[in-house]
């Protein structure tokens, strides 16, 4: 029996993907990347995190840096974000069923505050950010440690294949949604315990 949900922010609640694609676009120059048109990034969504930094030549070292301007730069328009249309109803209903709701997010911590209270969704038991784009099973294994969750009564809900990763890495269930980062299709490739087309579907799996 499920007891706790742990969401994902982007890609699975706001749908903040196209303004960090366009602040992407904005500062790519001064990283020395390449600039994107839509279609260019519309194939990323059917590559993993690593298999992309590996298309674009990225140095690691460089990853902090790209990330931290385009987060600090989305705080100014982080309230313009839309939600996902029905996972204000989902989050809503999950939290009424008397389950225990959290966030695991690499934005940072302020836009996601700012975010959530905008909205009001004030659902969530306990919010973690920590912006590792490669970290994401250590930190969910320190998140599963620090609240004491029950692995067996933890899902996870994710838009991404490193979320299917890292579940997997800490013994946990992931539903995988198909409005986010990934598309449907590597997402089954990396066969996650659920995957669902629409948040109503969430509600169902729980």
């Amino acid at each position: 029996m499920i007891r706790t949900v742990i969401f994902d922010f982007d890609g699975t609640i706001a749908d903040t993907l196209p303004k960090i694609f366009e602040l992407y676009n904005k500062y790519a120059n001064e990283f020395n990347l390449p600039v994107l048109n839509r279609k260019e990034a519309e194939e990323l969504r059917n590559k993993s995190a690593f298999e992309i930094i590996k298309s674009f030549g990225i140095s690691i070292i460089k990853i902090p840096a790209i990330a931290n301007r385009v987060l600090s730069e989305l705080k100014k328009s982080i309230t313009q974000i839309k939600i996902f249309k029905g996972m204000d109803e989902v989050l809503n209903s999950i939290k009424a069923r008397g389950f225990q709701l959290g966030l695991l997010t690499s934005n940072s911590q302020e836009n996601v505050d700012k975010y959530l209270d905008y909205h009001k969704l004030d659902f969530f038991d306990f919010v973690h950010s920590e912006k590792n784009i490669f970290g994401k099973s250590k930190t969910l294994g320190k998140l599963i440690s620090q609240y004491n969750l029950e692995k067996t009564k933890t899902i996870y809900v994710g838009d991404e294949v490193r979320d299917i990763e890292a579940c997997r890495d800490n013994g946990i269930k992931i539903i995988s949604v198909t409005w986010g980062f990934n598309i449907k299709e590597i997402l089954q490739k990396n066969k996650p315990d659920y995957l669902v087309d629409k948040p109503g579907d969430i509600l169902k799996i729980i």
